[in-house]
């Protein structure tokens, strides 16, 4: 993946971009007012990462482009400020201050509402294992601007990790954190959403698997969440009992560690 710019950039974006290019081990390459596919062509890359003025955008030739936006998380933790309930929260039994490690990252809409409700004092970790997704969420995470400065806040707390989720899994202390929480991509879409079509591109479509809900029972103090489709038999497969939510077409999964 080589990771570029607009054309015409001013010299913040230029140093963001190598920044970002440095911390992810990625190529920066100047734009020199090259259309994407011939800056794909030049240098052989399969994706690249467009560093711009008010956005950050994975690009991918032939496939839709993919631009970080908290969507519909934006508008959950809204409601969160105003005190209102959120079903995931209310799952995963957390209270301010607890710490989350979220498995799965994806486009981090859920790793943000955990860090609004969390507070301050909460410390919740996001592990992706794609490097384009983790270099659109750093960048994104660190840059993108709400009209809500304690949703900014909360973007800016969230410590986003490459790695798979088994292997981090492995390297940690038992019950070191207090929730541990995974959305595995769906084998079968419930929609063809904007959001979450290009997603499927990048991200990693393996079963959640039983050694990695193992070590997430070691670790975790509280609360093991799984998200799935309702109904879903990977409840049953995978341990979690399942919390049926009315009509929703998705259901979360909990195993409480005992004390």
């Amino acid at each position: 993946m080589i990771i570029t710019t607009g054309n015409d950039p001013i010299p913040e974006i230029v140093q963001r971009a190598v920044s970002l290019a440095e911390r992810t081990g990625c190529n920066y390459v100047p734009r020199d007012n090259l259309s994407l596919p011939k800056l794909v062509k030049r240098h052989g890359e399969e994706e690249v990462l467009v560093v711009l003025q008010e956005a950050v955008r994975l690009i991918r030739p032939g496939m839709p482009p993919m631009e970080f936006h908290p969507s519909m998380g934006y508008v959950r933790a809204k409601r969160i400020l105003k005190g209102e309930t959120d079903p995931l929260l209310s799952a995963a039994d957390m209270i301010p201050g607890d710490s989350v490690l979220d498995c799965t990252a994806g486009l981090g809409t859920d790793s943000l509402l955990f860090s609004v409700y969390g507070g301050e004092t909460s410390k919740v970790t996001a592990l992706e294992s794609s490097l384009p997704l983790y270099a659109l969420l750093i960048e994104g995470m660190s840059q993108y601007t709400t009209g809500k400065e304690r949703v900014n806040e909360a973007f800016r707390r969230i410590q986003v990790v490459n790695s798979d989720h088994l292997d981090y899994l492995r390297a940690q202390p038992d019950r070191s954190v207090d929730i541990v929480y995974f959305d595995p991509m769906f084998r079968v879409p419930l929609t063809d959403s904007a959001s979450i079509s290009p997603l499927r591109q990048y991200a990693n479509g393996e079963a959640l698997s039983l050694e990695s809900v193992a070590e997430a029972k070691r670790v975790a103090r509280k609360t093991v969440l799984l998200k799935e489709k309702a109904l879903s038999g990977e409840f049953e497969r995978l341990g979690f009992t399942e919390l049926l939510r009315g009509s929703s077409k998705t259901s979360y999964g909990v195993i409480k560690i005992g004390n």
